[in-house]
């Protein structure tokens, strides 16, 4: 049974305060759960001081971007082994908002997923279609596209040490949100993608909802079979409000 997975993707929002005293407000209320994973993941100048506040509470810490490349003259990035180094252990990749505002491509993506992998570091990978792509019906073939990158260069095994985001990007910061059935449909299309190569690895691998996930719609859209856990964008920057879906999934649990 595949445990759920809330991760709290705080964009460029915070200071050095807001960090620390979100972080702490997270680690004095988390509840104990052995089947939900709770993760954060701060802006970079903010990643040393949270794990600071981490250390030894449960609460996972992860980044929201990395490099493609390893070491050398590339002014402004980051490594997969700094992160490593500094207490992460996820970082999201191919966020919608990187794809669409820094032209990431889906090669580019699936590069920085084998830098992660290399460094023993686990990939978010962010998948998921606008609403354009939407309405003219190309939500699993935009879904797919992506996907595939992925699989091509690092192989279907890797995905068994991943983690998947379904990101309806028209859901994002809109305040629409799609129906736990309208979820379910694109996650049951990434896992059936994956099961088409390696079952066992489909069966295994969590995907999260990348939509506008709250408190209040967290419990149906956790209720869907193959939604494994949630990416919070706005929710995760009051506590309370990200342990409320913490609250959702160990309820479903």
């Amino acid at each position: 049974m595949r445990n759920f997975l809330i991760a709290g993707n705080w964009k460029m929002n915070g200071s050095t305060a807001m960090s620390t005293e979100l972080s702490n407000g997270i680690v004095a209320d988390m509840p104990a759960s052995d089947r939900v994973e709770l993760l954060v993941c701060p802006p970079f100048p903010y990643l040393r001081a949270v794990a600071a506040q981490l250390a030894g509470s449960g609460l996972k810490l992860g980044a929201q971007n990395v490099s493609a490349h390893a070491a050398g003259a590339y002014t402004g990035e980051t490594a997969a082994t700094m992160l490593k180094d500094i207490g992460c252990e996820y970082v999201i990749v191919g966020h919608s908002e990187r794809r669409a505002m820094m032209g990431e491509s889906s090669e580019v993506v699936a590069a920085k997923f084998c830098a992660l992998l290399a460094a023993g570091l686990k990939p978010i990978v962010c998948v998921g279609e606008t609403l354009a792509e939407r309405q003219a019906e190309q939500t699993n073939a935009v879904i797919s596209e992506q996907l595939e990158a992925v699989v091509e260069m690092a192989g279907i095994d890797s995905f068994a040490n991943a983690v998947i985001a379904y990101e309806p990007v028209w859901a994002i910061g809109t305040g629409q949100t799609a129906t736990p059935e309208q979820a379910q449909e694109a996650h049951k299309h990434i896992r059936d993608v994956l099961a088409a190569k390696n079952d066992a690895v489909a069966g295994v691998v969590r995907i999260l909802y990348g939509g506008s996930m709250k408190g209040d719609n967290a419990a149906g859209l956790l209720s869907m079979a193959d939604i494994d856990g949630g990416l919070i964008g706005g929710a995760s920057l009051n506590a309370a409000d990200f342990l409320a879906i913490a609250d959702a999934a160990i309820a479903q649990s």
